[in-house]
């Protein structure tokens, strides 16, 4: 792993061509490329079922990750299932491996929930709003992993590591650089994934930086990766030997994933009015579903190739059907769901807020039909 990060790592190109190189994992640990690729597909029906639900009224706001689909399930399939993971509010693959319903994601775009923390959440913190707040949170909880001991043991089923999900903006956040500062200091396992997809809503990676943003780990004294986002095998091997280093007791690690986020900064924005559309369709040449599809259906394909991509093809209509049921279904959220998921223990001062919002409530005061 490098600590001087240059051109960023890539195995398979464009065109669907994979490169031999040692720092793929093989055997058990190899990516399932199969597996990978649905991952892939079907995650981005959930952002493109989310989309036109937005459109029709049924959601106030989504942000797309259409494009960044190779970095997600890169990073994601690499998870152990004790390990925790920290996202912004774009990461649905990355949820979606780590078995997070798709219309539990809904919930805070249709104003259901207000997310938080709940450990039915299969270690999949819901998500964070707050640019670059999420870091410090998963800073926060690696201190917790090494005070319980869960880390640097040698044994798999107890080391655990977590996972914080940012994006390029938050590099520029004042608690994106103190949860760096903190992680190295207190060698904290913790890998953190930067999906510098060049846009910080309309603000180009270029007036935020004159480094790459995995150079930025060396001044903190951890290693920063450079990776193709758009590989989903090489974002894979380069999660997973993060993630392993920082459950043997290794430390941090910053990992830029080089992608583009190819819609809108979410459903409420305008594109166009700071970028060309020329761009996107450059990036849209290197997109990672059709890359990893063209490795994968290579010449005539391997046998079985062509039932497996209409099962495929089935199970995406059955997901969109189900995320839209499951959507409108939604129920609305009891006015006592607010003060939960905050504190393991409610303190009596929160507990009489609640019952004296309650009551307010149940007086018809907070009715505004």
């Amino acid at each position: 792993m490098t600590a001087e990060p240059t051109e960023p790592w890539s195995v398979l190109d464009p065109t669907g061509t994979l490169r031999v190189d040692d720092r793929v994992p093989a055997g058990a640990d190899a990516l399932d490329l199969w597996a990978a690729y649905r991952d892939m597909v079907l995650s981005r029906r959930v952002d493109t079922e989310a989309i036109a639900l937005q459109r029709q009224g049924e959601l106030g706001l989504w942000p797309s990750m259409l494009g960044q689909e190779g970095a997600q399930v890169g990073a994601g399939s690499a998870l152990r299932p004790r390990d925790v993971v920290f996202p912004t509010y774009r990461e649905h693959a990355v949820a979606w491996c780590a078995g997070v319903d798709p219309v539990q994601l809904l919930g805070l775009f249709r104003g259901t929930t207000l997310g938080g923390w709940d450990p039915r959440d299969r270690n999949f913190h819901l998500y964070t709003l707050v640019i670059g707040a999420q870091t410090l949170h998963a800073v926060g909880y690696a201190m917790g992993v090494v005070r319980d001991g869960d880390v640097g043991t040698g044994d798999p089923d107890r080391d655990r590591a977590v996972l914080a999900f940012l994006g390029d903006g938050a590099l520029s956040e004042g608690e994106t650089n103190e949860a760096f500062a903190w992680a190295a200091v207190q060698n904290l396992p913790v890998v953190f994934f930067c999906q510098n997809n060049q846009w910080a809503i309309s603000a180009p990676f270029s007036v935020q930086s004159r480094v790459p943003a995995a150079t930025r780990a060396s001044g903190f004294g951890f290693p920063g990766v450079r990776v193709d986002g758009n590989d989903v095998i090489a974002c894979h091997a380069v999660a997973r030997e993060a993630l392993e280093r920082a459950r043997s007791g290794g430390g941090p690690t910053l990992v830029e994933a080089v992608t583009y986020r190819r819609n809108p900064h979410t459903t409420s924005d305008d594109d166009l009015r700071y970028r060309t559309g020329a761009v996107n369709d450059d990036w849209a040449a290197r997109d990672p579903v059709d890359r990893l599809r063209a490795l994968l259906t290579g010449g005539a394909g391997p046998p079985g190739v062509n039932d497996f991509l209409a099962d495929l093809g089935r199970e995406e209509e059955e997901l969109a059907e189900r995320l839209r049921a499951g959507c409108r279904a939604l129920p609305v959220p009891h006015p006592g769901d607010p003060f939960l998921h905050t504190l393991e223990r409610m303190p009596r001062d929160l507990e009489r807020q609640r019952d004296e919002h309650l009551a307010f409530v149940a007086g018809g005061q907070g009715d505004r039909s």
